[in-house]
């Protein structure tokens, strides 16, 4: 598990096919790699993947990616050079000072929209519309690894509005129109909303039956 904060931003360093799956390699500053182990979980731009290589004093680790993860998020658009979000993940006794997050993608977004004021940026985001049913105003939301909330929910997504701090230390600030981000839904919100689902469709199952009506 990993709490949506992020510690630092890596560099792809190579990028490497071997079979079905590609092999991914960063650089990352050496103090992010502490007492790292091998089979570790690290949350790269929110995706949970699983460290099989590392050197801590010379600052890299790589994972190998399956081709469903590639295609499911935005890692398979990646290339040698470009910066990504890194999360360690979480240990007893650790400051929870995001939102509970698994590193499990759901979907993609497209930036449709970004405003760079002053001090702060505010982006405008589309996806699927079967999403929108669980994404709320003012709730959690998981955006390339970084815990984030909701600004408004619109007719085809959501907006964000991101601080100094957030744009400083992620790769958020980079970010341009058009570009792929990584979505993970809050997982009570999206328990909540499918757990009553269910009960109400058993429910209304239940009520056609009685009363011999077919349910569409």
């Amino acid at each position: 598990m990993f709490t949506g904060i992020v510690q630092t931003t890596a560099q792809v360093r190579e990028i490497r096919d071997e079979g079905q799956l590609r092999r991914l390699t960063l650089q990352v500053p050496p103090t992010n790699l502490r007492a790292l182990e091998r089979g570790a979980s690290i949350a790269i731009n929110g995706v949970c993947l699983t460290a099989t290589e590392f050197d801590s004093a010379a600052g890299w680790v790589s994972f190998d990616v399956i081709f469903e993860t590639l295609d499911k998020t935005n890692l398979g658009k990646l290339t040698t050079g470009d910066k990504v979000n890194l999360e360690r993940s979480l240990t007893f006794g650790s400051e929870i000072g995001g939102h509970i997050v698994s590193g499990h993608i759901q979907t993609t977004a497209t930036l449709t929209k970004l405003v760079r004021e002053q001090h702060n940026v505010s982006m405008a985001l589309s996806l699927d519309k079967s999403w929108l049913p669980y994404i709320l105003a003012k709730g959690y939301i998981g955006i390339e690894g970084c815990s984030l909330t909701v600004g408004e929910v619109t007719d085809s997504g959501f907006n964000l509005y991101l601080i100094p701090e957030t744009l400083a230390i992620t790769t958020l600030g980079d970010k341009r129109e058009g570009d792929v981000l990584n979505i993970e839904l809050d997982q009570q919100t999206l328990t909540i909303i499918k757990t009553v689902e269910r009960v109400m469709a058993q429910r209304f199952a239940a009520v056609c039956a009685d009363n011999n009506v077919v349910a569409n």
